[in-house]
Formats: structure tokens, sequence, C-alpha cells
């Protein structure tokens, strides 16, 4: 109870009274410590436990995939199995959010294996798991392939699926499936929504996406969320209608969040227009101070527009406020083991050397196919060639030159990224696929983009 309302305190109290507290007690605190954020306090009363059971081991697993450690959780689960604990199917569907939250799909994979070695009932919960991993993954085949096996499906796995088609940049396969749906008897939910309507954005529907809007409230009786009404901003300023969006944006009848004024921001910096990406900066600041993102993309808009007295202005704000850019990170899976690679630094890496060869034959190669580099984001004072090496060493870069280096060419590339792909890194991707024909594959903070033969499955619009 003390838990479910974030009193860690009240939850200390309680145990320390208890005399000799036996494993659900013990199990009940990991969970209370995990749901509250005391995430080492929780692995310290683990390991300290005298005997631990099933429920224990997957409230601990389960407890770094909510917190944000999907490693720990893949550590703490093979050595799980390494005790010879029985596997449920709680566990899995815990270890499949920690694959999905990685990107890695070969640990994904094998979590399938063993949940069919071991003949675990694929269940509606661990069905939608294993969904929901490979979509996030970026194996949209295999998500469909579960989806279509499954015996019985509820509303949340055809959520899951059409997510992931949407997600994917397949809006028209999205759109599909939702009529399927229908057919089926299903009726749409809240998820749902968000799904279809990501999808219309992503297939350019305007009309469409307007109509599955309205239809929300008055056909199925659904109030529009804060995410719906992000959806419908991104649907506007993906097709280039940025001042219907920004008259959609001061019509709701909620008070607009972040996400929605950083989805025009987005449509504005892709459209150039400066004059609304200032107001939609501005209002994304106020409603977030610290949010490094908006800062960036307002600078980035005024360089595009060669703007420099506002590109300082809007850096020494952030130095004033005490706003610093979130260091780029790039996370690659080969053979099983995940490899992390930070903007500006690969020398810490044991193949720094092969990977320092590598980049330079990738900017061969791309020099000698036209590619140049687009250095207008970068700080404008410094020289050109300085500025080439800056993004040269853009995280994904660097896990790209990794991935070419150390996966079989049949292999696709898959890079998961904290943060929004920049212009010039996903010009190089699309060059890098054609140069070395290979298949790369990128999940960053928005979307997935899907790399081949010189072409992007976002269409250039992220």
């Amino acid at each position: 109870m003390y838990a479910e309302i974030g009193c860690l305190g009240s939850c200390h109290r309680l145990f320390s009274g208890i005399a000799s507290p036996d494993v659900v007690c013990q199990t009940a605190m990991v969970s209370a410590c995990t749901r509250c954020g005391d995430i080492d306090f929780a692995k310290k009363l683990f390991d300290e436990m005298p005997e631990r059971d099933p429920i224990a081991w997957n409230a601990m697993i389960s407890g770094y995939t909510q917190r944000g450690k999907p490693r720990d959780a893949l550590e703490l689960f093979h050595l799980m199995q390494l005790e010879g604990v029985r596997v449920n199917e709680v566990s899995m569907v815990s270890v499949l959010s920690a694959c999905s939250h990685l990107g890695a799909l070969d640990q994904g994979r094998w979590a399938h294996a063993y949940i069919e070695r071991n003949r675990l009932k694929i269940t509606l919960t661990l069905g939608t798991a294993l969904i929901d991993m490979y979509a996030k993954c970026g194996d949209t085949r295999k998500a469909m392939d579960v989806f279509w096996g499954m015996k019985e499906r509820n509303v949340y796995t055809w959520s899951s699926a059409m997510n992931g088609l949407a997600m994917n940049g397949v809006g028209d396969e999205c759109l599909k499936l939702f009529s399927l749906m229908k057919e089926d008897g299903i009726v749409p939910n809240e998820v749902t929504f968000v799904s279809v309507l990501r999808a219309c954005s992503v297939a350019g529907l305007v009309s469409e996406g307007i109509k599955h809007f309205e239809d929300m409230k008055l056909v199925y009786g659904i109030e529009p969320q804060l995410e719906h009404y992000g959806c419908m901003v991104d649907l506007y300023g993906r097709a280039g209608r940025l001042t219907e969006a920004l008259d959609f944006i001061n019509k709701m009848p909620v008070e607009p969040h972040a996400a929605a004024w950083g989805a025009l921001l987005n449509a504005c910096k892709i459209h150039k227009n400066m004059e609304i990406g200032e107001l939609a900066s501005m209002k994304i600041v106020e409603i977030e101070a610290k949010n490094h993102g908006a800062y960036v993309q307002l600078s980035n808009i005024y360089a595009e527009n060669r703007n420099w007295d506002s590109v300082s202005y809007v850096r020494e704000m952030m130095k004033s406020r005490g706003v610093r850019k979130l260091p780029g990170c790039s996370v690659l899976e080969v053979d099983g083991g995940v490899h992390e690679f930070f903007a500006g630094d690969h020398r810490t890496h044991p193949m720094s050397k092969e990977i320092k060869v590598m980049l330079d034959e990738i900017s061969r190669r791309l020099k000698l196919a036209g590619y140049v580099a687009n250095t207008e984001p970068v700080l404008f004072d410094i020289e050109d060639e300085e500025k080439e090496d800056t993004l040269s060493l853009h995280s994904e870069k660097i896990a790209i030159a990794f991935g070419l280096i150390r996966l079989n060419e049949a292999v696709p590339i898959r890079i998961v990224k904290n943060l929004r792909v920049c212009w010039d890194c996903h010009q190089y991707t699309k060059m890098i696929s054609r140069a070395f024909n290979r298949e790369i594959i990128v999940r960053d903070r928005n979307r997935f983009h899907h790399f081949k033969d010189g072409e992007c499955s976002c269409r250039d619009y992220w």
C-alpha cells in the first residue's frame, strides 16, 4: 500500500519492525523499493535473502526493467538460470521487455527459443510481449508471424501489432490491420487509436487521420488524451500544414504538453519555418525549462537560416539555465553482446584502431559518391574541417563502423540511439546503405529508420 503512493520511508519502518521476515515479506520489500526507485537497496536486500523463490527473482528482474536497467535485468535472468530456478511467464515478460529496451534482437530471439524449448504457453500477455519485442527491435515480419500464430488475440495484442507497424513506418499495413481488427469484432481502445493516428501520419493520410480522431469520441466514446493530440499535431506538421497544426494546438480543450509543441517544432525544422518554430520552442521551455532538445532544435533552425546571433543567444540561454545537451549514445548488438558508443569517443573500445580505419574507409567511399557533410548546425566559430571531424564522431556513425567490421554482410546492422538522428547522420547512413550494400536499421528517440539501397523508410521526415 505504502509503495503504491511512494511512501518508501513507511515501507522501511514497517519492514524493520518485523523480527524475522520470511521470503514473502522480503520479496514484498524488494518490490516496494524498485517501485519507489531505490533499486540499489532492493538489490542489497535481494542479495542478502537466505532463500529466493521464483517470485523474488521475478520481482528484482522486473524492477530492473521498469527502472530502465535492461542490462542488469538480463544479467540477473542468466544468473537465475545458472542457479536452476524455475522460469515462468512473468520472468519471460520482463526479459522480453529488457530486450525491447535495448533493441537486442539476438537476445530476444534466444528468449523466444527458450520459451518454445521449455514449452511455456503463449498466453495473451506473453504473446503480446513477444510482438512488442520483435517490433521494437525492428523485425516487423517476425512480430506479425507471432501475431498470426496466436490462437487468441485481444485488443492489446492487436494494438501492439499495429503500434509495431506504425513505429516502423509501415502505416498502410497498420491501417489494414485496424480494419481486420474491427471485422474480427474487437472494439478499439485509446491505445489502438494512438497507433492508428501515427499510421495516418506516417502514410500522409491527413483526411483519414482527422476522421479517425473524430470517430474516437463520436463512435467509440473515447475522450482523446494528450498523446492523441500530439499525434494530430504531427499529422498536420508532417504534411506541411503548420498553421493548421498551430491552430489545432491553440484549440485543444486541455493544456498542450511539451510533446505536442515538440511535434510542431520538429515540423518547423523540416519545413524551415523559423517563426512558428521559435514560438513552439519557447512554449516547450515554459513547460520544461530543462528540455535540452527544444534549445538544440531552435539553435539548429537558426543555424540553417545563418542567424548566428540567435544561435549564440540560445546557447548562452542554455548555459545560464544550466541546460546541457544529452550526449549521444548508440547501442549495437553483436554475437549476443551489447556494445555502447558515445558521441566523440571510440578510443576506449577494444577495437578502436579498427573502428578508426573503417571510419576513414567510409569517408573515402562516401566522398567519391558525392557526400558532403552538412556542417551548418555545428558550432559556427570553428573551421569547416573541424566541423566535419565533429560530425564524423556522432555515436551512430561509430556504431555503424563497428557493425560493418563485425557483422556478416547478410545481417542488418541494428542500432538503438537515445537522441533523434540528425540530418547529416541520416544522409550519411542512407549513402552507406548504398555504398556498402547493407541494410541498416536505426531506432532513435522518435521512430525507426530502415535504410536500404540509399533510401529510408521515413521518407526523409522524422
